[in-house]
């Protein structure tokens, strides 16, 4: 235990002095992260490089090991040996992206390509849920894992000191596991990791003086990605990989969110935006060094939660639920307006009924299509119209009228005409706040014209000829 004491004073002395050192020899070069108003509040230009240090003081720590003395210690480094490819490559994308600006699929590829490495050196979830993943499809498992940590890790990296301190509530609780688990490889992999962060966070932590950076974010990442995988397959419960899961659930919250968020809004999923959960926030009121505290508290409890249900084997159903509705809770207060319309459509029939009305349009679709005089068509139209709200309805086509008035028809009201062809067209009215079916009002109107017109193509004909015949008159 001494040796591993010293493991992570070493990293957290090389850390920091390393630190200062980065942040002015970045600053003299320019690689600063410009505010913008916006998403990135800080005020005045800040190196963002900080990885270096990080990745720097890690790896020194371990190299001080001499690998033939014979201690335990020595002996007890093989993990970071085999998780270094990964971590060089996840460290060396991100340093790229910190100086030139990465496009997306090259980060992602990058990302993918450290996975594959850590699969590689030995990294395999071996178990979800009690159910053995000892099969071809535990890499893909694995390396969709270790993209969600370092995804994670990048996107809550957005106000100072939030991701490193999250990063090393993550870590120690690692570490706090292998201890109890008497995992002492996991312990020395994950204790320096610990010492550098806390070292590092002096001079990020509100107001920072350096930022983290891509390269620091995607190492962070990856490495508790792998350390979790780790602890889940040495855990004595059958959810093994929940205790992870709850360690790391802050940035893997926001990155679940992000995701479901943008694709409900029909978003790229990629695109940045002001709905993370430090952003929602600041939105209320806190301020940033406020949000980072509250941040560092729930990391705090969650770590917690991911210990007793490591230990309380008797009762990790009950800490799993409880912490469920811990999470419920929190999202609820963030007020994610997209949560709460997914939900009413789910919860209170919207949903069916737009399931509903769509199937009715496309019904209408076919019947109208198949209808072959003006009179069928209006049979057709006049039924449609019924369905969706609509309480009159005249038609004139080719040169047929058609009239349809019903008897519950509301005072208030409003109408559309639809402009056919030739002087012909389709004009509806519709009770104002009418409740049927709103969902398809203006699909049912575009449609209406469209298939009418398709199918009375000579009346376009005759009114192209005679809007000739008059311009050539003029």
């Amino acid at each position: 235990m001494h040796s591993l004491l010293w493991l992570g004073f070493r990293a957290f002395i090389i850390s920091l002095v390393l630190t200062p050192i980065c942040r002015d020899v970045f600053k003299s070069f320019g690689v600063v992260d410009q505010p913008d108003g916006a998403r990135k509040v800080h005020r005045y230009p800040i190196p963002r490089v900080g990885g270096v240090a990080i990745a720097v003081s890690y790896l020194v720590a371990y190299v001080l090991v001499r690998p033939d003395d014979g201690s335990p210690l020595a002996q007890q480094v093989s993990l970071v040996w085999r998780l270094l490819p990964g971590a060089g490559l996840a460290f060396g994308i991100g340093l790229l992206d910190d100086l030139f600006d990465l496009k997306a699929w090259i980060k992602l590829a990058g990302q993918i390509a450290a996975a594959g490495l850590a699969c590689v050196g030995g990294v395999r979830i071996l178990s979800v849920g009690g159910a053995s993943t000892e099969a071809w499809w535990n890499i893909p498992l694995t390396m969709l894992w270790l993209l969600a940590c370092m995804n994670a890790f990048n996107l809550v990296d957005g106000l100072d000191g939030l991701a490193v301190g999250v990063g090393l509530f993550a870590t120690l609780s690692v570490f706090t596991a292998a201890v109890m688990q008497h995992n002492m490889v996991l312990a020395v992999a994950t204790f320096p990791l610990a010492g550098a962060l806390l070292a590092f966070l002096c001079y990020n932590f509100n107001p920072a003086t350096i930022f983290l950076g891509d390269s620091g974010s995607l190492l962070i990442g990856f490495l508790l990605g792998c350390y979790a995988a780790i602890w889940s397959n040495k855990s004595a419960t059958l959810l093994g990989m929940t205790a992870p899961l709850m360690a790391l659930s802050i940035p893997l919250l926001d990155v679940a969110l992000a995701i479901v968020r943008r694709f409900l809004r029909r978003q790229p999923i990629f695109t940045a935006d002001r709905g993370h959960i430090h952003h929602r926030l600041l939105d209320r009121g806190f301020t940033p060094r406020r949000v980072v505290l509250v941040l560092y508290a729930l990391c705090g409890i969650a770590a917690a939660f991911s210990l007793l249900q490591g230990v309380m084997h008797s009762f990790g159903g009950a800490v799993i639920l409880l912490f469920g509705v811990f999470v419920l809770l929190g999202v609820q207060y963030l007020g994610y307006a997209e949560f709460d319309l997914a939900g009413k459509l789910l919860f209170s029939g919207e949903f069916q009924r737009s399931v509903g009305a769509q199937l009715e349009l496309r019904k209408f679709r076919a019947a109208l299509t198949a209808a072959g005089t003006a009179s069928d068509c209006w049979y057709v139209i006049q039924g449609a119209c019924a369905k969706f709200g609509f309480r009159e309805v005249r038609l004139r086509l080719t040169g047929e009228s058609f009239e349809h008035i019903a008897d519950d028809v509301a005072a208030a009201s409003w109408t559309v005409r639809i402009p056919l062809a030739n002087g012909d067209y389709a004009a509806l009215v519709r009770p104002f706040a009418s409740q049927e079916l709103p969902m398809v009002v203006a699909p049912f109107v575009d449609l209406l014209r469209e298939v009418l017109v398709e199918k009375f193509p000579e009346a376009l004909a005759d009114q192209a000829k005679r809007a000739e015949a008059i311009s050539l008159a003029d």
